[in-house]
């Protein structure tokens, strides 16, 4: 007598190498995502507060030595004003990262350049304070 075999369907899912490829890519975003952020660098002072959603805004950033940047492209304060004053009718709202070691008159000029282009709104820019 003949013995036929049947055979059986394997239906379970081998999800090993499903488990490896997600491995491999979090490794990879882990490696890359802090590459991905740009911008220019700059040593912000600390401060309590809340983070702010990351629309379409005007950043204006001041270096160390007073060079400043209107969305990470260099300009004078002359150059800022009449930029600002264009930029104002689109998006009144101004953020500011100043270095900590810029002076503070020198930031409060630039506030009042931002004022006198129209805009009403200045937001600034700080590093979260880490409390021990």
């Amino acid at each position: 007598m003949r013995t036929l075999y049947k055979r059986k369907v394997l239906s379970d899912i081998n999800v090993t190498p499903f488990v490896d490829v997600m491995l491999v890519l979090l490794v990879i975003f882990m490696v890359t995502a802090p590459l991905l952020q740009q911008g220019i660098d700059v040593n912000l002072p600390k401060a309590k507060g809340k983070d702010m959603p990351q629309e379409n805004r005007i950043n204006i950033t001041v270096k160390k030595g007073g060079i400043i940047y209107l969305n990470d492209n260099q300009v004078s304060m002359k150059e800022l004003h009449s930029r600002l004053v264009a930029m104002s009718k689109l998006n009144p709202d101004v953020f500011l990262k100043a270095d900590k070691d810029v002076p503070y008159g020198f930031v409060v000029e630039l506030m009042g350049e931002i004022k006198d282009a129209g805009i009403d709104k200045i937001g600034m820019v700080t590093e979260p304070k880490i409390e021990r």
